[in-house]
């Protein structure tokens, strides 16, 4: 492929995006799989620009743009040398017309900024993410594990955590597939380490998910006691189980539940929890330096959405609790109403419950609970809280 067609390439495909962000279609890196699929003539350098050319284009507009065409000129507007390239030639795209309008730069929609927790610091949300891993102690401890990854360093005050270059592939490492190691962002592991799991206990993950955070917790609990993994999605909890046996977490049982009848399925776990994990369905924003496009999902009408949903979770989940347990909540989001008005909303609800000072060296105080940010602490954005039932 010329340059030039590596742009027309991008554009392409950004189309293809943008339409799906809009309706709730495929991710971006599952459309580019199936488009460069198609196109077996794409070699590898051709494949990384084009991927290049993409990310870049997401990453700089905050608003949806109206098209793949609009993205892309925004994007030159920035780099001269790319705008050379709508040069016109074969499947090249046609030369930019004067005063032909690109996307606008920005790094949050204007409707999201008034929402965002104020400690924030919005330009660092898109910045490239390290590669985190979480070494699992059912199997080795991290003075074993870390010499297996010369370019790792330490993260510092979270002692399971090694932090590695963006992109590196630990997938294919004989590590993982040994169960040493599980990729798991730093701020995942301190909603974990939140949790203060321990052997013996009987622990609840209400959104567990595939289940990244159970696997934290099991190795907290060393493999002791009960713990369950619940969540609404078959294929979900299916993707837990081959990791569970790889990481040597035979103890976790699984929970599938009816969408909008949870409590019922539930009702035999009522009063017997030592800890409740909600880590709820949330906006992402915390997550826009892995995910850029999800700012183009998200819509008002969405959050509304999602906040209304977290407020139902967290009271099916609050019966579940033993008096003196612990329920805490968490969301990958910065958004004020998921965390902090989230808490105060749970409060007024729930009679006698309290909010317990979280002890962790990490994040800022934030509404009874601890914001995180990738700029203060190096990781994904998070809000958490640890609530108490009362004796």
């Amino acid at each position: 492929m010329t340059p030039s067609a590596r742009v027309q390439a991008a554009i392409d495909l950004l189309d293809a995006i943008i339409a799906s962000a809009r309706d709730g279609g495929p991710a971006a890196d599952t459309l580019i799989a199936r488009y460069f699929k198609e196109r077996r003539y794409a070699g590898s350098r051709d494949r990384r620009a084009v991927r290049d050319h993409v990310y870049d284009a997401i990453r700089r507009a905050a608003e949806r743009p109206e098209s793949g065409r609009a993205a892309m000129i925004g994007l030159a507007q920035d780099q001269p040398a790319l705008a050379a390239l709508f040069d016109g030639s074969p499947h090249a795209p046609l030369p930019i017309e004067p005063g032909e309008p690109g996307a606008p730069a920005s790094a949050v929609p204007a409707w999201l900024q008034p929402l965002l927790a104020a400690p924030v610091e919005q330009d660092a949300l898109l910045g490239r993410a390290p590669v985190d891993v979480r070494v699992n102690r059912l199997k080795a401890a991290p003075a074993q594990v870390a010499p297996l990854f010369p370019d790792a360093i330490a993260v510092p005050r979270l002692p399971d955590a090694l932090r590695l270059p963006e992109g590196s592939p630990v997938e294919q490492h004989p590590a993982w597939k040994d169960g040493l190691v599980e990729v798991q962002d730093a701020g995942s592991q301190w909603i974990a380490a939140a949790c203060e799991a321990r052997p013996g206990m009987t622990v609840v993950d209400l959104c567990a998910g595939a289940g990244g955070k159970t696997l934290a917790l099991a190795a907290a609990m060393a493999g002791q006691g009960r713990l369950i993994a619940a969540d609404t999605i078959r294929s979900r909890l299916a993707r837990l189980e081959p990791r569970a046996q790889r990481a040597g977490a035979t103890f976790i049982d699984t929970l599938l539940l009816d969408q909008a009848h949870e409590a019922r399925g539930l009702a035999h776990l009522q009063g017997q929890a030592d800890v409740v994990l909600v880590d709820a369905p949330c906006s992402g924003t915390g997550t826009w330096r892995r995910n850029p496009e999800a700012r183009w999902r998200l819509t008002p009408a969405r959050l509304e959405r999602l906040v209304a949903e977290q407020a139902r979770i967290l009271d099916f989940a609050a019966p579940l609790v033993r008096p003196g347990g612990l329920l805490v909540y968490a969301t990958c989001a910065l958004v004020d109403r998921e965390g902090r008005d989230q808490v105060a909303a749970f409060l007024a609800r729930h009679e006698g419950w309290i909010v317990e000072p979280v002890d962790v060296p990490v994040g800022r105080a934030h509404g009874g609970g601890v914001l995180l940010t990738p700029e203060h602490d190096g990781s994904d954005g998070f809000f958490f809280a640890q609530l108490c039932r009362p004796a």
